[in-house]
């Protein structure tokens, strides 16, 4: 897999908090903004709210709205296990 350079600017404010952050989560500068990076970045996209159906699938869409749902065995048994905080 091949990498690409990103750059950012800080301030000095900043890139002194990032380099602390770095230093207590044992890594390096640039691996801790990366990684947290990454992870808003998934946050961000699986906080999303909108659902886009094209118009083509939605009588697929409703369709599969209207069809009944399947028994599903390993569910019920989940469901009729008592939580450890009432046992």
């Amino acid at each position: 897999m091949s990498t690409t350079i990103l750059s950012v600017r800080v301030n000095d404010d900043e890139r002194s908090l990032l380099e602390i952050a770095a230093k207590h989560a044992h890594t390096t500068l640039s691996e801790f903004i990366r990684r947290k990076a990454l992870e808003a970045a998934e946050l961000e996209l699986m906080e999303q709210r909108v659902v886009e159906i094209p118009n083509a699938m939605w009588e697929k869409f409703e369709e599969w709205l209207d069809t009944p749902a399947k028994p599903n065995p390993a569910l019920k048994r989940l469901a009729d296990i008592k939580p450890v905080w009432e046992r």
